[in-house]
């Protein structure tokens, strides 16, 4: 194979590093010597995983990240020309809008910022109609991506109406729609993101729609920052298994699940405590949302549904919570904890005391966790009635956060 050129990676308008290929499927990046200059040695710039510093790292799990699975990666890398494993080909065509604010091109961004395509209703019902045979409608002008394996597109708000991002136009909503296997799960999903934004987990904002018969969401992208005069501006992020250097398609494709090796409770902890600009303020929001999930019943916060933010070179917080889906809702769903809770792996068995026993592990006193837990199970409960949840779930939800406080 012809060698490629490099490319370039640009931070907030700073090309930070250079993206090369040897060849095999992966990636390395080398950051540069502009990055180097301006920020100390080791500081997490694009990724806890890939700290600054002078030497070519291997940065194919990271990069990997920012594509989707499955059908949606089959999909794009057929549109590309280059097979699947082929990381480096797929961001140089599709690397200008992905999760965070890297934008990964061969050129300059500044120098073509994109623009929208404007959606009738009709066109964008035919749009969502349309996914399963054209996944993240994705055409030959589209620089996009995003992870997952959900039926998705991106789209950006213009004004009143929707648009379609164009030639790596930031985008500003994901909308979603619902798996045919778990019916009603788009409503009980915003249903569960309203409660996180009542009790102060997440910023993300969200509606329901329904287009060509199918109940989509959409939500905001809690990455982008919409200003007044509608500039979008991208904000820095990762998920765990970026940060911590696993791959989600190791094990059969189980990667981001802790027992198939992906990340733990405590491993993001211990990145949260050691590069939070107040550490003892983002292990009890961990503690809060652990007991969030808990008791909505989502056993599927794995390692791509729990993510960082970099508000600044050197620092991170946990990002507001997305994907928030009440699994146990579904009897088919899998039961398992995506990440186990003081050894426990049924989120129905564990207890006020799993929470804090769990916490005691990243070192955090007992008495903050307790106060932690039982603050978010007190106000998802006074959240309940005002939020208007969905009759079941909101039993359920009541049942699990009592029986929390209870223990």
């Amino acid at each position: 194979m012809a060698r490629r050129e490099p490319l370039g990676v640009w931070l907030h308008g700073t090309r930070v590093a250079e993206l090369a290929t040897p060849g095999s499927g992966d990636v390395t990046l080398r950051y540069s010597d502009a990055a180097l200059e301006r920020w100390p040695n080791n500081t997490p710039l694009l990724s806890c995983s890939l700290p600054l510093g002078p030497r070519r790292q291997k940065a194919g799990i990271y990069f990997k990240g920012m594509l989707p699975e499955g059908q949606h990666l089959q999909a794009l890398a057929a549109r590309a020309k280059v097979t699947t494993i082929d990381i480096f080909g797929l961001l140089s065509r599709y690397g200008r809008d992905v999760a965070g604010a890297a934008v990964i091109a061969a050129d300059d961004p500044g120098e073509r910022p994109g623009h929208v395509v404007a959606y009738t209703a009709d066109s964008l019902a035919e749009e969502v109609a349309g996914l399963e045979d054209h996944p993240l409608a994705v055409y030959d002008d589209s620089e996009l991506s995003i992870a997952g394996l959900q039926n998705k597109l991106l789209l950006v708000a213009d004004g009143a109406s929707w648009g379609r991002p164009v030639g790596g136009r930031p985008s500003t909503h994901i909308l979603k729609v619902e798996d045919r296997r778990c019916p009603g799960l788009v409503g009980m999903e915003g249903a569960c993101l309203r409660l996180a934004r009542a009790v102060g987990l997440t910023t993300v904002e969200v509606s329901l729609e329904t287009f060509a018969g199918l109940p989509c969401i959409i939500v905001s992208r809690f990455d982008r920052s919409v200003e007044g005069d509608g500039a979008v501006t991208r904000v820095h992020q990762e998920d765990a298994c970026q940060a911590l250097g696993r791959d989600p398609e190791a094990n059969q494709g189980k990667g981001k699940y802790e027992a198939a090796g992906g990340p733990t409770l405590a491993e993001i902890a211990t990145v949260l405590d050691r590069w939070g600009a107040d550490p003892l303020a983002e292990l009890g929001r961990l503690v809060a949302a652990v007991t969030f999930n808990v008791a909505i019943g989502n056993a599927d916060a794995h390692g791509k549904n729990i993510s960082l933010l970099h508000t600044a070179p050197g620092t991170v917080t946990l990002a507001p919570l997305y994907d928030t889906v009440p699994t146990v809702m579904w009897p088919k769903l899998p039961g398992r904890a995506a990440m186990t809770i003081n050894s426990k792996t049924t989120l129905a068995a564990v207890t006020l005391d799993d929470i804090v026993a769990e916490a005691s592990r990243w070192n955090l006193a007992a008495a903050r966790a307790r106060s932690a837990a039982t603050g978010t199970a007190e106000a998802l409960l006074g959240a309940l009635d005002p939020v208007g949840v969905p009759d079941d779930l909101a039993a359920t939800i009541r049942g699990r956060a009592s029986a929390l406080l209870a223990s």
